[in-house]
């Protein structure tokens, strides 16, 4: 549940997203369910040489199973809280 709530503090900013298949995609979060499967707004593909068909894609559900890496903007996490957050899930609280 930890990610699940860090994720959905997230929500309206912009996110890459790396998927298994080697597709990056880069999109305004709009929303993350408990299964850590995002929907994405205003996407567009970081490498649109690689990716052409992918061009005219403007929104996307992504399965979380599928997901590889997340990049988020390093202004939007609190790695304090972050942290904290980490160490009391650790003990089981």
């Amino acid at each position: 549940m930890l990610f699940y709530s860090f994720f959905k503090t997230l929500v309206g900013q912009e996110v890459t997203v790396e998927l298994k298949n080697d597709l990056a995609l880069v999109g305004r979060l709009h929303s993350i369910d408990q299964f850590l499967n995002l929907k994405l707004d205003d996407v567009h593909v970081a490498d649109e040489q690689k990716h052409p068909h992918m061009a005219s894609v403007k929104n996307c559900f992504i399965r979380g199973s599928v997901v590889r890496y997340v990049q988020l903007p390093s202004d939007g996490v609190d790695v304090d809280a972050l942290h904290d957050a980490t160490r009391r899930e650790a003990r089981g609280r």
